[in-house]
């Protein structure tokens, strides 16, 4: 399972050590759990479903932190098909620029719909089900379709990866 934790780590507010966030999974009793970077990416085995995984992860990040910390969940499997699928391998060209944004559910259709890609290029974007590929040519400090804006238009709350840490992850996860 890998666990994606949105927000933690960008500013002095919201810090969590990578040994503490190891130690609260393994408090909760999933075992060999390995941390990449300092920016709440966890990997790790355990037998519940990936929706009650997120739901347990916040619960204790809160009662150990305080923090109200959004968690994404994939399996191994899930996330080896994300890597599999990259519908903007033609396109993107530099790793720290292509992105991952792993959403909390499945957007409505309707708004999904609503989404026009014209309307942000050079920048791409490609949703499929939980998962929205994005190409941010110039960068992500400088992306005109931010993950705040794609929330509200989508309804949903996401958490970004560079295609470096997606596969990186991936590898991680796979064993």
């Amino acid at each position: 399972m890998v666990a994606l934790l949105r927000g933690i780590n960008l500013g002095a507010s919201r810090r969590v050590a990578m040994a503490d966030l190891q130690a609260c999974l393994e408090g909760l009793g999933y075992e060999d759990v390995e941390t990449l970077l300092q920016s709440g990416n966890v990997v790790y085995r355990g037998s519940d479903a990936a929706a009650a995984s997120e739901r347990r992860i916040e619960r204790a990040l809160l009662e150990r932190t305080g923090l109200e910390i959004p968690v994404a969940v994939r399996t191994a499997k899930q996330l080896n098909a994300v890597v599999r699928r990259n519908p903007l391998r033609d396109h993107a060209t530099d790793p720290k620029r292509h992105h991952v944004i792993f959403l909390s559910e499945k957007p409505a259709s309707a708004r999904a719909a609503a989404l026009d890609p014209t309307a942000y290029e050079p920048e791409l974007f490609q949703l499929h089900g939980r998962e929205l590929y994005v190409w941010w040519p110039e960068g992500v400090h400088r992306a005109r379709l931010t993950l705040p804006a794609l929330e509200r238009k989508l309804g949903v709350t996401g958490t970004a990866r560079n295609w470096n840490t997606v596969e990186k992850l991936a590898a991680l996860a796979a064993g």
